[in-house]
């Protein structure tokens, strides 16, 4: 009879702790599940936004998604208003969250070969042959000076230095060093580049904008490479008259 009796006793006591184990699994399943289920507002690319974008023109490129929890992105982007002064460092495909590593500054989005421009300064391009930038070895970030020779109406030709540390933001086709040919000893230039001409961009003021694309259009131009210290005064506008001991300007 005791032993029956000790017997019911150790079957109840497990039944318990059975039914404590399986309530204990099944609250947390439930919590797990709620927790899956459980949606929060995150701000996706509602179409293609392009690298460069600014931050303060996203308001129409965006919308707001219920994801579950889990499905968010840590750090995410939760206010436009924290990329106002930004742009977009890379395209954003459409349903993408919004990232702060997406974007940047906007000084600090150049592309590879170019220097950011100077606040208050615009960029105009030229084509030139490489003689005229010395030989080629101008590259972003150096400084320029603008030399334009023209001729005048009456035929006689002019020269002057019109322009002094002008910054170079890119320089395209410039010639690559000269390769000897395994077999007949030429020189050839390097795949992809032009020995024929140079395209370069500067950054300038509108004042000076006009003096680069007059001697583009009436003149001929050459470029200085210019090194920090250089002398820039002293010049003066020759012609037939002046450059036998003109008088310096």
């Amino acid at each position: 009879m005791r032993r029956r009796l000790l017997a019911a006793i150790a079957a109840l006591v497990l039944l318990v702790a059975g039914t404590m184990v399986l309530l204990a699994y099944v609250r947390g399943a439930d919590e797990r599940a709620l927790a899956g289920a459980r949606t929060v507002e995150v701000l996706v690319a509602d179409e293609l936004i392009p690298r460069g974008t600014p931050g303060s023109e996203l308001a129409g490129l965006v919308r707001t998604e219920l994801l579950p929890a889990k499905a968010a992105l840590d750090g995410r982007v939760t206010d436009l208003a924290s990329l106002a002064e930004q742009v977009v460092n890379v395209d954003l495909q459409p349903g993408e969250q919004l990232l702060p590593g997406r974007f940047s500054r906007a000084e600090e989005l150049t592309a590879p070969g170019t220097v950011a421009v100077p606040a208050g300064l615009q960029e105009v391009s030229l084509l030139l042959e490489p003689q005229r930038v010395v030989g080629g070895r101008v590259t972003a970030g150096d400084t320029v000076g603008v030399y334009l020779s023209q001729v005048l109406p009456d035929g006689t030709g002019q020269t002057s230095a019109v322009l002094h540390r002008v910054l170079v933001t890119q320089v395209q086709g410039a010639p690559a060093a000269a390769e000897a040919d395994a077999e007949g000893g030429t020189e050839t230039a390097a795949a992809g580049t032009s020995a024929a001409s140079l395209m370069l961009t500067l950054a300038v003021s509108s004042k000076d904008a006009e003096t680069v694309v007059f001697g583009m259009e009436h003149g001929t131009l050459w470029l200085s490479l210019e090194t920090e210290g250089d002398e820039t005064g002293g010049t003066r506008v020759l012609d037939p008259g002046t450059i036998y001991g003109g008088v310096p300007r």
